[in-house]
């Protein structure tokens, strides 16, 4: 399996504090079945990139490791002001591996309408964006349209392994599991960030969709969907998004899952707070996109 969103090396996000744990990440990633992780620190205004740093750690875990495992760079891209800008002047910087592919993750309270300039914008340079973790935020379970507006925009669906079995509360693995039957998801990963509330575990996921949506399924979701971006390639054929053409409205019941995958579930937890960088700026978007005259 490749893991596409992993806060591996140590010391530069809320990831893992030393390169001691970040070594325990990474063979407990390997010995759950994970064969490539990209690491993916934050970029936002509580962790700003350290492209410096977070190099000269990524080369100190590939020495350590010794291709025990595949390591690939990106980012886990917060769109902020600073943020846009600096990926349009630059790109392909903070994409994986840089070949395209970008990783964004929304504010977590309030997505304004203004948000689709800003993704036209990046997608306008030349990246291929794949959202992060849509099940997770309060915006989208208030108003889940927004997960079809950037599919039809052409955005990818990047959905955190364990809200499937409950570890982000009834509402996101409820979520999860209607992207999942609607063939609305094109990645699983973990946004591992410690060895135990958010570990790398992804094999119970995959074995869990493989006997839920077929093995076909989790080979697409765990291993060719991600090598695609890993390499750049051309996107592979997927199936049909199911009701996104209809325009027909996501429904997820909050109690139809919980009680029967979060029993089982290791680390489950309900939702954990939000830190301050998680909260949504108020005059963000102003800023960005001043109102037109």
């Amino acid at each position: 399996m490749i893991d596409i969103h992993h806060h591996l090396i140590y010391g530069v996000d809320d990831g893992p504090p030393d390169l001691e744990t970040s070594l325990l990440m990474a063979r407990m990633a390997i010995d759950d079945g994970i064969e490539h992780v990209v690491c993916t620190p934050h970029h936002s205004d509580a962790y700003p990139f350290q492209a410096e740093l977070i190099a000269e750690r990524f080369a100190q875990l590939q020495h350590r490791l010794d291709g025990q495992i595949k390591l690939s760079l990106a980012c886990d891209f917060h769109l902020t002001v600073e943020n846009i800008l600096d990926a349009e002047l630059n790109f392909p910087r903070y994409s994986i591996d840089g070949k395209a592919y970008l990783m964004i993750e929304f504010p977590f309270i309030a997505i304004p309408s203004a948000v689709n300039r800003a993704l036209e914008r990046l997608q306008t340079v030349g990246y291929k964006l794949i959202v992060t973790h849509p099940e997770r935020y309060q915006a989208v379970l208030q108003r889940p349209s927004l997960v079809a507006e950037w599919l039809s925009a052409g955005c990818l669906i990047q959905v955190t392994a364990s809200s499937f079995f409950g570890r982000f509360g009834k509402p996101a693995e409820a979520l999860a599991h209607e992207l999942l039957d609607r063939d609305w998801i094109h990645f699983l990963a973990t946004d591992a960030h410690n060895l135990s509330g958010r570990a790398p575990h992804l094999k119970q996921t995959f074995d869990y969709v493989a006997q839920r949506s077929g093995l076909a399924t989790a080979r697409r979701l765990c291993i060719s969907n991600p090598r695609a971006a890993i390499d750049g390639a051309a996107w592979p054929a997927q199936p049909q998004p199911i009701g996104l053409c209809e325009g027909k409205p996501l429904q997820f019941n909050l109690n139809k899952f919980a009680t029967k995958t979060s029993a089982s579930a290791p680390n489950t937890r309900s939702k954990a707070p939000l830190s301050p960088a998680e909260q949504d700026k108020p005059s963000f978007w102003r800023h960005l996109f001043p109102r037109r005259s």
